[in-house]
């Protein structure tokens, strides 16, 4: 069985940060191109659930979207 999981990807000067969305725990992948964060990131959920338990890729509320926004912070 497979589950379908929203992931955040970061381009950073060295490379990408993937995360997922929503899941308990911490879960981040890397590498150097988008599609290596994004094995990277499998690989670690995988490995999350082999540890835990099916039930640590289930949210504690249900996350219905994910979006990108601008805030303005005083520094």
């Amino acid at each position: 069985m497979t589950r379908d999981v929203r992931v955040i990807i970061e381009q950073h000067v060295d490379g990408f940060v993937a995360y997922p969305v929503g899941l308990r725990g911490v879960i981040v992948g890397q590498g150097d191109t988008r599609e290596e964060a994004i094995a990277d990131i499998t690989s670690a959920m995988q490995f999350h659930v082999e540890t835990f338990g099916a039930a640590a890729l289930e949210p504690e509320e249900p996350v219905l979207d994910v979006f990108l926004a601008g805030a303005q912070v005083a520094v």
